[in-house]
């Protein structure tokens, strides 16, 4: 249920995801998930990977500002809409707010995961545990 994501902070300009994605591949990093969100003058690249900390460690060497935060990763049918309305019902009954999210391919055939950050994530496993198993 808890995944390490990583944010890697780029800026907006052509070949920067390229250049990124690049280096990841040339050092044989499994991505697991991949999200890209942007603004105006920077995008935040945010990754699932096999290996968090050497990860990092590579992104910081080679000159990326990135960082390791605690996410939550839920289980689901391909067609996620149910198990991720229960699970948002818990959260909103809790009052945990869910800064962001997306959802990407389990490893299971038919399974989905859907990646949860929210405000309080220690009452968020606390409080999903009975619901995922």
């Amino acid at each position: 249920m808890l995944v390490k994501q990583l944010s890697v902070f780029l800026e907006n300009t052509p070949g920067r995801l390229y250049s990124v994605t690049s280096i990841l591949a040339e050092n044989n990093v499994k991505i697991k998930a991949l999200m890209l969100a942007d603004t105006a003058d920077f995008g935040v690249l945010r990754l699932i990977v096999d290996e968090p900390e050497k990860t990092l460690k590579i992104l910081q060497e080679n000159g990326y500002a990135a960082k390791i935060t605690n996410a939550i990763a839920v289980e689901v049918c391909d067609s996620p809409f149910k198990k991720m309305q229960e699970v948002l019902k818990v959260l909103s009954e809790k009052n945990i707010n869910v800064e962001y999210m997306y959802a990407f391919s389990g490893d299971a055939p038919g399974k989905a995961l859907v990646v949860f950050r929210v405000d309080d994530i220690e009452s968020a496993i606390a409080h999903l545990k009975e619901l995922v198993g």
